[in-house]
């Protein structure tokens, strides 16, 4: 297997190091803790009241 970086065998599709499409992964990262942070927050909040409003709808078609 060769590894030389001028075998064209041996490029990948990938964009150079400076390529201005190349993505900003540290901000995706930051983006990706952001959401999960909110979605945990909302969880913790809604997540109360979210069993309460399922348990008395099952209750009211139960009849229990």
């Amino acid at each position: 297997m060769s590894l030389d970086p001028q075998d064209p065998r041996d490029r990948r599709d990938r964009p150079a190091a400076d390529d201005p499409e190349r993505g900003d992964v540290p901000g995706w990262v930051l983006v990706t803790l952001m959401t999960a942070g909110l979605v945990v927050a909302l969880w913790a909040v809604a997540g109360p009241l979210l069993e309460g409003a399922f348990v008395d709808a099952i209750s009211s078609v139960t009849g229990r």
